[in-house]
């Protein structure tokens, strides 16, 4: 009897290859013969025709020729699809050669795709590096690393941008060309010359390295190195002033591209887990396996991902049942406590913003030399990374008392976080503009003559270049100090002192918002400090590129895994949106900088220019009569009101398309629940009947498999 059923459910694992006769473009001998036998009678009927149809067609009753359905797209088991592979690469009705020779294009293309792909994915940056992180560490912990990789990629691309269309021309026309307009100026504006005409002690030169002055302020690393000089040749011209600006405007544009090509990325992953615990799951449970895992390693690691995933959405289910069953009143007791905490932890950082304009004065302020002079400099630095640790710290314990979800706490906390780091920039930002344009009046006092302050400095965009080096700088300094004497003698006393301090302390846990903040801040004094000091992109790919390191040390070394996870599907799209107000910011200085202040008369390739974009119309007037009517054409109202109403039109479809998606999707997830009902109340009927005829579980659960 025990083998009755077994024979039954072979015969029924057989008789299911009748569903092949349901594809598209298939023809089989008979709809009761197996599997194997279909296989066979295919491969005695492929001996009597010497052509493939590599492109089959479904036919309707009047004769009409369809393309066959995708085996993707069909819901039948791997098996079962190797089968009709098979069967549809030896059929062989005949046909012509332009469709034989359009099907062996789309293979070659499809191959050809394929191998690319595998070949960037073996050159891909960090990626068994990545691959261990996720799989000890969680999703969370490893969306840091992958957004610190695309930060690394971004940089690169940026410096190269640069590197080709304003560093290697300035190097090579440097000794050549002439000067876009008269040399002439107020002499109070003139007068900058920055390197040493005396002999410099080996010390300072240390010094200069890490201020960005003496002999690295007179270099390509500063705005005030390059010039306002144009190569004419008879076949060849190049404008070093008009590179640098739209070289500087197109980095933004492309910066902005690529994070939102990243955002659509992790939008489409949040939008497909529906932003939710039970979409996760299922993402999760039929398509979390990487079946191309070579090793018990990678495995391991794999396994280890899965479970942090599950372990991320039960621990936020249990969180939301906690919530749901609370009464009025003690919802009314939290929320009067979110807000009472949020109150207390925007006061911590107005006091750092305080704190900061305070630092810039007197850092601006003060003339020293030497190592005090150093420390003077650094200042401002010195109280922004301060303020950076300590309020999101102190932040951090408020968002833990406010008894939000494990994701929901990242996100809060990087958002006051992120308000701070920003914000202070800012505020360091704001203290610069204050002295460089008297207070916004230049017309009047010290910048009546310059329409700047050339008392603070006779190349005020070299000045603010500098506060954006040593602001990079120190961010590293701090974070290679922070590894060694704190981190690493931390895990040392855990390790090896068995004092219950030291045991409660524990080893550390690696905070992914404090730590993703530091990127967005150290990637916004790039932004902000692009135009002033070019190569900065260059320095900043070498800062990360080190911290990625520091910071895989430290995680395997140092951290423990967190007691608390969260869900990286939509933690990855909030640091990309942190990230974009990031670069908004940085933007705005841009733009405010190039349109509104005077550019120093001393230094710089706009010079002699009222502002930095007067050099485009100068140029633009400079060009042939043919190039200026095109370019007034594509100005004008005939040429942009038709582009904006087919834009507008391009809009409304994808929108409409979107909301049809939209529908469709919502409609499929009811389904799915339906089903899911469904399948619970058959269930709940077959062990009522169990109950009812007395029939063991177990029984009932191998006849419910078997068939």
């Amino acid at each position: 009897m025990a083998g009755e059923p077994r024979r039954q459910g072979s015969s029924r694992l057989y008789n299911n290859a009748e569903v092949l006769d349901t594809i598209p473009g298939q023809v089989y001998p008979s709809d009761q013969q197996s599997l194997r036998l279909r296989r066979a009678s295919s491969r005695v009927s492929n001996r009597s025709h010497p052509q493939f149809d590599r492109n089959p067609t479904e036919q309707d009753g009047e004769g009409n020729s369809e393309p066959a359905r995708d085996l993707r797209s069909i819901p039948l088991p791997m098996a079962l699809k190797r089968a009709v592979r098979q069967v549809q690469e030896m059929k062989a009705p005949g046909v012509s050669s332009g469709g034989s020779w359009k099907w062996r294009k789309t293979k070659f293309l499809h191959k050809l795709k394929e191998i690319v792909r595998g070949f960037f994915y073996f050159f891909t940056l960090w990626r068994k590096t990545l691959q261990m992180i996720g799989g000890n560490f969680g999703g969370g912990v490893q969306s840091y690393f992958l957004f610190l990789r695309f930060l690394v990629l971004l940089n690169f691309l940026s410096f190269l941008l640069i590197a080709g269309f304003v560093l290697t021309p300035s190097i090579v026309f440097r000794s050549r060309g002439t000067s876009l307009v008269n040399s002439t100026g107020q002499e109070e504006c003139m007068g900058y010359d920055p390197s040493p005409q005396v002999l410099v002690l080996f010390y300072n030169y240390f010094l200069d390295l890490l201020s960005g002055t003496g002999f690295m302020e007179y270099s390509y690393l500063f705005y005030g190195f390059y010039n306002n000089t144009m190569v004419e040749d008879s076949s060849f011209s190049y404008n070093i002033p008009l590179a640098y600006l739209f070289t500087i405007v197109f980095y933004f544009v492309f910066s902005l591209i690529c994070i939102i090509a990243q955002m659509g990325t992790a939008a489409r992953v949040a939008v497909a887990t529906g932003g939710g615990a039970v979409g996760n799951y299922s993402l999760i449970v039929f398509t979390g396996w990487d079946y191309g895992c070579l090793g018990d390693q990678a495995t391991k690691l794999k396994q280890k991902n899965i479970h942090y995933r599950l372990q991320v959405d039960l621990e936020e289910e249990i969180i939301k049942k906690k919530t749901a069953a609370l009464t009025m009143g003690q919802k009314l007791l939290l929320y009067t406590l979110r807000f009472f905490l949020g109150l207390v932890a925007f006061g911590l950082i107005i006091a750092a913003f305080y704190g900061i304009f305070l630092a810039t004065l007197f850092s601006q302020n003060t003339e020293e030399e030497g190592i005090l002079g150093l420390i003077f400099e650094y200042l401002p630095s010195i109280v922004i990374t301060t303020g950076n640790f300590l309020v999101p710290f102190l932040c951090d314990q408020i968002a833990s008392l406010e008894r939000y979800a494990p994701s929901t706490t990242v996100i809060v906390a990087l958002l006051r976080a992120v308000f701070l780091r920003l914000v202070s920039l800012g505020v360091l930002l704001f203290t610069l503009w204050r002295e460089i344009t008297c207070n916004g009046e230049t017309s009047s006092g010290e910048c009546e003559v310059c329409h700047y302050n050339s008392n603070f400095h006779k190349c005020w965009e070299t000045r603010v270049g500098q506060e954006m080096y040593k602001l990079t700088l120190f961010d590293l300094l701090i974070n290679l100090a922070v590894l060694v004497l704190v981190e690493f003698p931390r895990r040392m006393v855990v390790d090896n002192w068995s004092n219950k301090l030291a045991q409660w302390v524990g080893r550390q846990e690696f905070v992914v918002s404090a730590n993703v903040l530091g990127l967005v801040y150290g990637q916004t004094v790039v932004w902000s400090g692009a135009l002033f000091c070019p190569l900065l992109p260059f320095i900043n790919i070498i800062k990360f590129i080190i911290l990625f390191y520091c910071k895989k040390i430290t995680l395997f070394y140092n951290c423990r895994p967190a007691l608390k996870t969260f869900r990286s599907t939509s933690s990855t799209f909030v640091f990309l949106v942190v990230l974009l107000f990031g670069w908004g910011l940085a933007t705005v200085v841009m733009i405010y900088s190039m349109a509104e202040i005077h550019p120093s008369v001393a230094c710089g390739p706009f010079r002699f220019f009222p502002r930095m974009w007067e050099i485009v119309p100068t140029s633009f007037y400079s060009l042939s009569a043919t190039t200026q009517e095109f370019l007034f054409f594509v100005g004008s109202q005939a040429f942009s009101i038709p582009l904006f109403a087919l834009s507008c039109v391009v809009m409304c479809y994808f929108i409409a398309l979107a909301a049809v998606y939209g529908k469709s999707v919502a409609l499929l997830r009811a389904q799915l629940k339906l089903e899911g009902h469904d399948k619970q109340f058959l269930v709940k009927q077959i062990e009522g009947l169990s109950r009812q005829l007395r029939i063991p579980t177990h029984l009932t659960e191998a006849e419910h498999y078997q068939g």
